[in-house]
């Protein structure tokens, strides 16, 4: 048995993180975009005597801790053996959401074989995600698609969402280094101010939502959280000239929208760059 799925990337403008004993009921507030780049799953199943999960990720066999969580939790004890092919489109630890991508691209796929409902991958990716620290919203709003804002954290009926209208090309440019999403969500000083300014952001997003908004807003996220280098900030600042610019959560990179050539243009100096656009139908098995 086959079966192909795709998740968006998700960039998290702004955010905040919501802890909570219990896992569908944590996540984050914020707001973001899916992009058409993303993670594209073709998983295998065949029977088997023992449980066996193999797991490449653009042709490489990985350990892949998220996708395997996110998997492990549809099969539970059953004896089968699941080959995973997973392709990224985007680099991973870049706040472009291609870990969430990945899990929920495979757990979409293996739900398909299994016969089992999105709403049980969705669940599985998020579970995963949260446990591992390596991301508290992207899975929910990569399920969704398009521009949102995480009303309210967590899984349905918890985790409330909200469309922002907008469409058109973006602009990603990376930077410097991956960041460890881990680390930062375990840095308690840097976490606190994450949390008051993803609040305001979040409360300012919902009197006025909007595209313009949304930018101007995690701005002032990036710039009053300390999460953004020089450089990344120079790149920023850079690309104003050109349309709206900020920088992608948690990752050394940027992402803007404006005149597509000239922002090309600019980030090209700061890093390798990449043109895609809003994802407005979000994660799905593909026939």
């Amino acid at each position: 048995m086959k079966a192909t799925a795709f998740a968006p990337g998700h960039i998290s403008g702004f955010f905040e993180p919501i802890y909570n004993q219990d896992i569908s009921r944590t996540g984050s507030r914020g707001a973001g975009i899916n992009i058409t780049f993303g993670s594209i799953s073709e998983v295998i199943c065949k029977n088997s005597t023992s449980q066996e999960l193999d797991i490449y990720i653009n042709n490489r066999k990985a350990s892949a801790p998220v996708i395997r969580l996110a998997l492990r939790y549809l099969i539970g004890e059953n004896p089968i053996k699941v080959v995973v092919k997973t392709k990224c489109e985007l680099p991973v630890g870049q706040g472009f959401g291609m870990s969430a991508a990945g899990a929920l691209s495979a757990s979409y796929a293996l739900a398909k074989i299994l016969g089992i409902s999105s709403n049980d991958a969705l669940r599985a990716s998020h579970f995963a995600e949260v446990q591992l620290k390596t991301g508290l919203g992207d899975v929910l709003a990569s399920s969704f698609g398009g521009i949102e804002i995480r009303k309210s954290a967590g899984l349905p009926p918890w985790g409330i969402i909200e469309h922002i209208p907008g469409k058109g090309d973006l602009v990603l440019c990376v930077v410097g280094k991956k960041l460890d999403t881990k680390k930062i969500l375990e840095d308690k000083e840097k976490t606190s101010k994450i949390i008051d300014y993803g609040k305001y952001c979040t409360k300012k997003i919902l009197q006025k939502p909007s595209v313009e908004n949304l930018f101007s807003l995690s701005r002032s996220f990036t710039e009053n959280t300390n999460l953004a280098d020089e450089k990344v900030l120079n790149a920023i600042e850079s690309a104003s000239n050109f349309g709206l610019a900020s920088m992608c959560m948690l990752g050394n990179s940027v992402f803007s929208m404006g005149n597509t050539d000239e922002l090309c243009s600019v980030l090209s100096s700061f890093g390798k760059v990449f043109v895609c656009s809003v994802d407005e139908f979000g994660a799905r098995v593909l026939e």
